[in-house]
């Protein structure tokens, strides 16, 4: 098997076309160099062996699903199985991440735990009001 060596290049007339090694017009005039080399690629596709190659346009992204017909009971059986995967993986997670989100999605919990660790104190308690004379009276009456 042999290999052909193709080129494309501008013609004197401005338009691009394939040429061969020898200067031999395989394919074209095209008006755009884009148009001679997608022109090039199909030939290369052709003559090369293995897979076919499609000529399709490369959609970027993931293509939209046609819509189903039973839309509204797909709809729940989907939300369904997407609870049922959110409710395994949230057990599957290490305990930091669950005291973590229990924390974030619990407000009454965390509501509890921040009393909790106040203890009896807040802003409503009572200042006790210390006399410094009544204070030191005390403290050499123990003899400390």
């Amino acid at each position: 098997m042999s290999a052909r060596v193709l080129n494309v290049i501008r013609n004197d007339d401005g338009q691009f076309e394939i040429t061969d090694q020898r200067g031999k017009v395989v394919e074209g005039p095209f008006d755009t160099n884009a148009a001679a080399w997608s022109a090039l690629d199909r030939i290369d596709h052709e003559t090369m062996p293995g897979r076919p190659r499609s000529n399709k346009k490369v959609l970027w992204g993931k293509p939209e699903k046609p819509a189903k017909r039973n839309g509204k009971k797909a709809g729940r059986r989907q939300a369904a199985k997407d609870e049922h995967r959110m409710k395994a993986n949230a057990a599957k997670a290490p305990g930091w991440v669950r005291s973590v989100a229990a924390a974030k999605f619990d407000p009454a919990g965390e509501r509890k735990f921040r009393d909790y660790k106040l203890g009896t104190f807040g802003a409503a308690t009572e200042v006790k009001r210390i006399d410094p004379a009544t204070y030191l009276a005390e403290k050499a009456a123990r003899g400390e």
